[in-house]
């Protein structure tokens, strides 16, 4: 855009107007001006004096805030109350009023915490510091709670019952929360759970299931936490076995598309049979190759004579025995033994399976597939399914891609069916059938010529509007100015060439007569500056009268 040219025309239009309205002009533009200057000098006061206070105590309860703003009062404090539960005063003095109202021991209803100890209480006896200590912790946890995004307010409190020498007799101590939601917000079950083992980890001998949690309308949270998980997690199995088949369909639909023409040609539904269950097991695995873990031989031999019998008839030899001091001829007896122990170590493999992972228990899909459209004799168009082969080979293709394993049950069907009935069967008029075929040829390139129309739209608007516009606002007008004739121009050549012709015509006129005599110029000058000044009185009365008001108005300027 060319700037210079508009600031020239805007120059151009200011000269043109008279005083009255160039003051009217100016005074308008000062006006404007001092009007967005009040109002941003305003706005930026009313801003710094309501950015000059700060947030003196936030979140307090009705008696709190009606004690402190009585204080303040009191002292003569500016302070500001933008929302409940909030106080706002001065920023320069927040500090100050702070300490000034904390001194007061305000606010009073505010949680007290392991603070409550820094300041030493002498014969303070040991049940009072036990009931500091318990205060202390209730409102530490307390605090703890309040800061999870969905808690307004917390109150928690303990019971521990007294320590007894007897471990039957020993009681278990119990906890009670007290929780205020903020609007339209809830505890996950997760939070609730973490609220009772944050509890409970925090008391000794507190264990989660222990510990009751009610909101500010007497509803018990987290009582049903095993059929709220139970719920959960049928959920998330749920949506496990949606996404899957939802991902199977998309595969199988992306396989057959360009097949069939296109996926609104083709329809592909997934059923899973999915086992869940979690499955734990252990094995023990004997390996059939023994190891020799020890060996041990034991070797025993013995060499001797075997002792005579007696025999024969008896008699006294027989019943006395050999006689010693004879020479006595017996056997000789040698005994050997060997005993080999041999240990093997046994071969085990102990497994400990734990299978969290959900099975694939049966696969079944329905893939539906259109055919195609052929005219007969007549021109009607008439649906032709797929033939068993083209059947067969998509069902193949479908069992590869989603893995179907016959072992495990799984099936496909896929089948061929006219998807919608083309309007085409009715008879069609002349201009039907022209625009069926222009749909038929330029159905494909519908999307290029809807953008090609939206640019050549375009076009025209830029070379019909926006440029006349533009070349209208950048042209600098040119200033006409109307010929104002306030004197009348007798063009003396032109007055001489008129007493020429007339002379000459005269002469001839005279000749033709027979009249012969002299011409006085003088006088044919006369008549004929009186002709032209005539002829102009008569065109242009206006100007000549306006001309003869100026000579009066020359020769005598008093009138």
């Amino acid at each position: 855009m060319n700037f210079e040219a508009i600031f020239k025309q805007i120059i151009d239009f200011f000269n043109q107007l008279n005083k009255k309205q160039k003051y009217i002009i100016i005074g308008s533009i000062i006006s404007v001006v001092l009007i967005i200057t009040f109002l941003i000098v305003y706005n930026s006061s009313t801003t710094k004096k309501e950015s000059n206070y700060a947030i003196l105590f936030e979140n307090l309860k009705p008696q709190d805030a009606a004690l402190i703003v009585q204080y303040l009062d009191k002292k003569q404090i500016p302070y500001k109350i933008p929302e409940n539960g909030i106080i706002e005063v001065p920023k320069d003095i927040v500090g100050k009023v702070r300490l000034d109202v904390a001194a007061q021991g305000l606010p009073k209803s505010s949680k007290v915490g392991f603070e409550i100890f820094d300041k030493n209480s002498f014969g303070a006896t040991d049940f009072e510091q036990r009931v500091k200590y318990l205060r202390a912790l209730e409102g530490e946890l307390a605090k703890t709670i309040e800061s999870i995004s969905a808690v307004e307010s917390a109150k928690v409190n303990i019971a521990i019952p007294k320590e007894s020498v007897f471990v039957e007799n020993q009681t278990p101590p119990t906890a009670s929360i007290l929780i205020k939601l903020r609007p339209n917000m809830t505890l996950t079950p997760k939070q609730i759970e973490g609220i009772k083992w944050l509890v409970a980890a925090a008391v000794p001998k507190l264990k989660p299931e222990n510990v009751k949690i009610v909101d500010q309308y007497g509803n018990p949270l987290g009582e049903n936490s095993e059929a709220v998980a139970n719920s959960e997690l049928l959920k998330a199995e749920l949506l496990y076995k949606k996404r899957l088949e939802k991902a199977l369909e998309d595969k199988i639909s992306s396989l057959i598309a360009p097949i069939v023409g296109g996926k609104n040609k083709v329809v592909a539904k997934v059923s899973l049979d999915i086992d869940f269950s979690k499955v734990k097991s252990k094995a023990t695995i004997y390996s059939p190759d023994n190891v020799v873990r020890s060996e041990q031989t034991l070797e025993e031999s013995r060499i001797g004579t075997k002792p005579k019998e007696v025999g024969g008839v008896p008699g006294a030899v027989s019943n006395i025995g050999p006689v010693q001091g004879t020479k006595n001829n017996q056997i000789v007896d040698k005994y050997n033994k060997t005993e080999t122990t041999t240990n093997y170590e046994i071969s085990t493999t102990i497994k400990d399976i734990k299978d969290d992972y959900p099975k694939i228990k049966r696969i079944t899909a329905a893939v539906v597939v259109d055919g195609y459209y052929k005219k007969d004799k007549d021109g009607k168009i008439k649906f032709v399914p797929l033939s068993e082969m083209q059947i067969k080979s998509i069902e193949n293709l479908v069992k590869n891609a989603i893995g179907i394993d016959p072992k495990r049950g799984d099936s496909v069907s896929v089948s061929s069916f006219q998807f919608n009935q083309p309007t085409s069967n009715a008879p069609q008029t002349p201009v039907g059938k022209v625009m069926s075929m222009v749909s038929m040829y330029l159905g494909p390139f519908e999307s290029i010529f809807k953008y090609l129309f939206l640019a050549i739209v375009l076009f025209v608007f830029y070379k019909k509007v926006i440029n006349p516009f533009t070349q209208k606002m950048l042209e600098t007008p040119v200033k006409e100015e109307e010929p104002i004739k306030e004197e009348i121009h007798i063009d003396e050549e032109e007055i001489e060439s008129t007493y020429d012709k007339i002379k000459e015509l005269k002469e001839k006129v005279e000749q033709q007569l027979g009249i012969s005599g002299e011409i006085n110029e003088e006088e044919l000058k006369y008549e004929v500056l009186l002709e032209r000044v005539t002829k102009m009185v008569e065109d242009n009365p206006e100007q000549v009268a306006k001309v003869l008001e100026n000579l009066l108005k020359e020769e005598h300027p008093q009138t």
